[in-house]
Order: structure tokens, then C-alpha cells, then sequence
């Protein structure tokens, strides 16, 4: 039965694996003489949609381009954070003597190098902190936020910081006027060229 079972894979595989002289001849090659035989084409797939493309591209840059439309206020993040967070970063979002968070700790008013860096210690810009969330949060359901929601986290872990006051709203509009505790830890690459740079 188990030899069976192998053999019919192998036979499966195999099929997959087949390629007849039709599906090769569609095939076009960067050059003719191309020794590498690269192909330009490979007679599959098609051109994305815009509507599918915008849902891919939802970076949002250090100056705010990018952010969408929406907005969140701190106590209905704080709600969101209990709900869809505190599994992974704990209740408050800060680190508890003797227990590992799986997230890690997000929470922290002091800029002391010797702790464990967080949103209010080293984060740079509160708009990537928008597109961070947005992007890969929660942990077991990535990109499935609201705009809305992510708003309202970003105010709530940034009130939880002491970077805005609790009743600040945040939206496109003043999320990127945040700066950051940290910002001035970080400078901007300016190189133009030379070996340092491939």
C-alpha cells in the first residue's frame, strides 16, 4: 500500500512536471541568439488589475504619503488593543517582571538606551508605525484592520507612550505632524554615491 502510495506521488509529480512542445514554443526569448535563454515571455498569467495593485500598495512613507483616509481616537484603540493585541504585547503594552511577552513590549516613556526598545523609546515616525501595524498586525491575522482601527491603535500606543493626549483624533492629516521621541536618533542616508554604495 505504501509503495502504491509513493508511486501514484512520483506519477502525480511527474504530469505536473511535463512540458509538451506547444506550451515550449510559446515561449520568447530576450534575443535569438540569447545563450542564456532567458525568456521575455512565459505564455502565462496576465497584467494586475489597478484595483488589485492598490490593495498591494498600502506602503505609507515617513512624510505621510500613502496614509488613506479614516481616523481613530485613543479610547477606542485602547478597546481594540484589549481585544485583537494584549494576547501577544500584554495588557498595557509594557514589559512585566517575570513574564515573556510574546510580542514584545510596545509601551515605554523613557528614552534610556538600556531598555527594550519600543514605540516610545526608538520608533522614528508615527506614520510608519501606521503602516507597520497596518501591514503586519495582528500577528494570527495580518492586513486584516480596518483603516479606521489603525488609526485608533496608533493614538491609543501613542497616548500610551506620552507622545499625544488622550482626546487627540488622529487621521492623514495630523499623524505625520507627530514627532517622534526618537526622531533624532535617526539620520537620513544622504549619500549620492561613491563604493560604499552598490
Amino acid at each position: 500500500m505504501r509503495k502504491v502510495m509513493i508511486m501514484s506521488c512520483f506519477v502525480s509529480l511527474a504530469m505536473c512536471c511535463a512540458v509538451n512542445e506547444s506550451s515550449v514554443a510559446q515561449f520568447r526569448y530576450a534575443t535569438p541568439a540569447d545563450s542564456l535563454k532567458r525568456m521575455l515571455k512565459f505564455g502565462f498569467g496576465r497584467t494586475a488589475g489597478k484595483a488589485e495593485i492598490a490593495a498591494w500598495d498600502i506602503d505609507v512613507r515617513p512624510d505621510g504619503k500613502g496614509l488613506p483616509a479614516g481616523k481613530g481616537d485613543v479610547k477606542t484603540g485602547r478597546l481594540i488593543f484589549v481585544k485583537k493585541c494584549a494576547l501577544c504585547h500584554g495588557s498595557g503594552g509594557k514589559e512585566t517582571p517575570g513574564v515573556k511577552l510574546l510580542g514584545g513590549a510596545l509601551v515605554s516613556d523613557s528614552l534610556s538606551s538600556g531598555r527594550e526598545k519600543t514605540i516610545g523609546n526608538y520608533w522614528p515616525y508615527a506614520t510608519t508605525l501606521f503602516d507597520y501595524i497596518r501591514r503586519a498586525m495582528p500577528y494570527n491575522l495580518p492586513g486584516s484592520l480596518s483603516n479606521d482601527e489603525v488609526y485608533a491603535l496608533s493614538a491609543y500606543l501613542l497616548h500610551a507612550n506620552k507622545i499625544i493626549g488622550q482626546t487627540v483624533v488622529l487621521d492623514a492629516v495630523n499623524l505625520p505632524k507627530i514627532v517622534m521621541p526618537a526622531r533624532k536618533m535617526f539620520v537620513m542616508d544622504n549619500r549620492t554615491g561613491g563604493k560604499e554604495i552598490r
